[in-house]
C-alpha cells in the first residue's frame, strides 16, 4: 500500500509539472504540420507598392520554421512584406504577450496583431523586435504593442486577437527572417 502511495504522489507531482510547463505558453504554430495551409503572404502591391518577397518552409538541423525573406521598398507609398496567420481562437483569458523564436539577417522586424476592432485594412497593433543570425527567444507583452491609429484601443485585448503578422516594414532593406515558434505567454 506505502509503495502504491508513493507511486501515485510521484505521478500526481509529475502531471503538475507537466501542467505548470504547459501553462506558461500556449503554442500557436510550430511549423511542423501543413503550415502552407495557415500561412499567406502579402506585400504592398496590393495598394500600388513595390515590394517583393516569399514565404518558405523550411527544415534545417532538425528545426522546421517559415523564412521570408524579400525586398522592402517605400516607392510608390509602399514599405512592406509579411507573413500572417489567423487564429483560430483568441488566446485564453490571462494571456498578456506573444513569444517567438526567431533569427535572422541583423534587421528590425514587427509583430502586427489585429483584433475585432481593426476592421480597417490599414489598422494593426504594433510591435518591434531585432533578429541575428541565431536562433533566439523574444517576448512581446501586449503593453508593447502602438496602435496603427487614434480610433483603436491604447492597448489590444487578448480576448479579441483575430491574426498574427511577421512583417518587414517601413524602410528600404533586404528582409530575411525566420519563424519556428509563435506562442502566446
Amino acid at each position: 500500500m506505502r509503495a502504491l502511495t508513493r507511486l501515485t504522489t510521484v505521478a500526481m507531482l509529475a502531471l503538475w509539472g507537466v501542467s505548470q510547463a504547459l501553462a506558461g505558453d500556449m503554442m500557436i504554430e510550430d511549423f511542423k504540420v501543413q503550415p502552407e495551409t495557415r500561412w499567406r503572404f502579402f506585400a504592398d502591391t496590393v495598394m500600388g507598392g513595390i515590394s517583393s518577397g516569399q514565404i518558405r518552409f523550411v527544415t534545417e538541423d532538425g528545426r522546421r520554421h517559415a523564412q521570408m525573406s524579400g525586398r522592402v521598398s517605400v516607392e510608390n507609398n509602399g514599405g512592406f512584406i509579411q507573413i500572417r496567420m489567423d487564429l483560430a481562437s483568441p488566446p485564453p483569458e490571462g494571456t498578456v504577450g506573444v513569444r517567438l523564436m526567431v533569427r535572422g539577417n541583423d534587421q528590425r522586424y514587427f509583430v502586427h496583431l489585429r483584433t475585432t476592432g481593426t476592421i480597417l485594412p490599414w489598422q494593426y497593433y504594433q510591435a518591434g523586435f531585432d533578429v541575428t543570425n541565431t536562433w533566439a527567444e523574444v517576448r512581446l507583452p501586449f503593453t508593447d504593442f502602438a496602435p496603427s491609429g487614434a480610433l483603436l484601443r491604447k492597448v489590444p485585448r487578448a480576448a479579441s486577437l483575430t491574426s498574427i503578422g511577421i512583417v518587414a516594414f517601413g524602410r528600404n532593406h533586404d528582409a530575411d527572417i525566420s519563424v519556428s515558434e509563435i506562442a502566446f505567454y
